[in-house]
């Protein structure tokens, strides 16, 4: 891990503490919400159902020289206390029950309170009209509220502090883990790379020693194998090293720099057509320009390889390979495409799987979900499509730079597969 890095773990710990911190916030917001709306719900209610009956018999038999605090009672030859709300009685309440004989229950909002209005016939003759003001249960309706209001915040605090605590708890064990399973990838697989790969070196070795001594077939056969069932275990002990690498420090920004895509898939082009012998056709299409791409050299050749070697093991002889480039938008994209015998729709997705049995080669491997993996972490996309018996088509597409540039060099790498 390069000095001064901060651990994917401690990150992973942070950003885990801060969801938990984050929903449980939420959590207790909802919760003093829904109190709060069935709190005022049911206040509102029952304040409401008290005043309309204490109005209600205020209107029917209350004294009309004394009627109860808030509340004001207007009927003909009767003179208005002298605190009385301006506007009232309402003349066209009295008027509709005069015709009517039918009470009329009203809600006003005026002067910045809310008044309950009821007007009726008494039994004994006279129309009155009952006015209560709620000024004082609006007042008890917004204490409420903030009250509430104190109770959240102080539920935002404590959840802030339960979220911290939860994330130490429950996460941190977790990430501890997925340490020391990186550390035993990255271990184990330095510790098989040197043995394996004197093995298959001296497999080679047999190999070659069996052919000019023309041993039996069988003999020459099995060495075969082997050698390839080594050749590929090698393979799935570079793709190991890569994701533990990448999980280590997947945006390796210190890393990264401007190169053109175009010269670097020619590169890899190059060094695969090297392996061919004649059996597949691979044409490279690029613009005569360059198309830069910010990213790390070794990962980007790599994945490039990946997709190569790819269609190079599902092409039968005689086919095709084409490699395009182009840039639109933004995006630079590169292209893969053979004439090999392809894959459903639905297997499409499978093959980013790590250890996903793709073809009919019945290999086990991570070369395409660390491709993903790469492509991913270089802020671009990978995609693949293909119908049975017509070919596949892989695409990334990176975001693109503005030069200037640092040509990839045409050195062999090991990116590509072989």
């Amino acid at each position: 891990m390069r000095t001064g890095a901060v651990p994917p773990e401690r990150t992973a710990v942070r950003r885990a503490r801060l969801r938990i911190a984050l929903i449980t916030a939420a959590v207790v917001t909802l919760l003093i919400t829904a109190v709060g709306w069935v709190c005022d719900t049911v206040t509102t209610r029952a304040q409401n159902e008290q005043v309309w009956r204490e109005l209600r018999f205020g209107a029917a038999v209350g004294d009309l020289s004394k009627p109860p605090v808030c509340t004001w009672l207007f009927a003909d030859g009767v003179s208005p206390l002298a605190n009385a709300p301006a506007g009232f009685p309402l003349s066209g309440d009295v008027d509709q029950v005069r015709r009517t004989h039918r009470a009329v229950e009203r809600t006003l909002r005026r002067d910045g309170t809310v008044y309950l209005v009821r007007t009726q016939a008494r039994a004994d003759g006279p129309v009155v009209q009952a006015v209560f003001d709620m000024r004082y249960q609006l007042a008890d309706r917004t204490h409420l509220w903030s009250a509430l209001g104190v109770s959240e915040v102080m539920g935002l605090l404590a959840s802030a502090g339960v979220g911290a605590l939860l994330g130490r708890v429950s996460v941190t064990p977790l990430a501890e883990a997925l340490a020391r399973q990186r550390r035993f990838v990255t271990d184990a697989s330095h510790e098989l790379r040197t043995p394996i790969t004197q093995a298959y070196t001296r497999v080679q070795v047999l190999s070659r020693q069996a052919a000019a001594q023309k041993l039996p077939a069988g003999h020459r056969e099995g060495l075969d194998r082997l050698t390839g069932s080594l050749g590929r275990l090698g393979e799935v002990l570079d793709d190991l090293l890569l994701s533990a690498s990448l999980m280590a420090g997947p945006a390796r920004q210190s890393e990264h720099r401007p190169l053109d895509l175009a010269a670097l898939a020619r590169s890899v082009a190059a060094e695969e057509s090297e392996t061919l012998d004649g059996r597949l056709t691979l044409q490279v299409e690029a613009p005569p320009h360059p198309l830069p791409v910010n990213g790390v050299e070794s990962a980007l050749r790599r994945a490039v390889g990946e997709l190569l070697s790819n269609a190079v093991r599902h092409t039968p002889a005689g086919g095709r390979i084409e490699m395009t480039l182009s840039r639109a938008d933004g995006m630079v994209a590169l292209t893969v495409a053979d004439t090999g015998r392809g894959f459903s729709s639905a297997e499409a997705e499978r093959l980013f799987e790590r250890f996903h049995r793709g073809g009919d080669d019945g290999r086990y491997g991570l070369g395409l979900a660390l491709l993903r993996e790469v492509v991913t972490h270089h802020g671009g996309t990978v995609t693949a499509s293909s119908r049975p018996g017509h070919g596949a088509r892989f695409t990334i597409r990176l975001p693109g730079c503005a030069p200037p540039l640092t040509h990839a060099p045409a050195h062999r790498a090991t990116a590509g597969r072989r």
